[in-house]
């Protein structure tokens, strides 16, 4: 199994960003996926997680801002962030839910 994110960086508060997760050695179509994030000194942290079915569901601090999406054909999930704030200044997680099964992450940092 291998989760590799894509797409993080430096932004200005307001901008937006597109994560990619590129995933594969298992039968992704058939697997819930979703992302989290760490900021420093803190613990990782549920951002969105999206079914097999394509059914999304968003952490409250997100909800409205980030979309979750999932092309089973390219064995991809995305993140789209909109209305990017400084707090959510993060590294960001790939994760093929229940599973032990993360990417390496990628380094988010919304500027004021």
């Amino acid at each position: 199994v291998q989760l590799v994110e894509f797409g993080g960086g430096l932004v200005q508060a307001g901008g937006f960003l597109r994560l990619s997760c590129a995933a594969s050695g298992f039968i992704f179509k058939f697997n819930a996926m979703g992302w989290y994030r760490q900021a420093p000194g803190k613990q990782r942290e549920f951002v969105a997680s999206i079914a097999s079915s394509g059914s999304a569901n968003y952490a409250d601090s997100v909800k409205g801002r980030f979309t979750i999406s999932r092309d089973n054909a390219r064995r991809t999930m995305y993140l789209q962030m909109n209305s990017l704030k400084p707090e959510d200044t993060a590294v960001y997680y790939c994760s093929r839910l229940n599973t032990s099964a993360w990417g390496q992450g990628t380094q988010v940092t919304v500027s004021s």
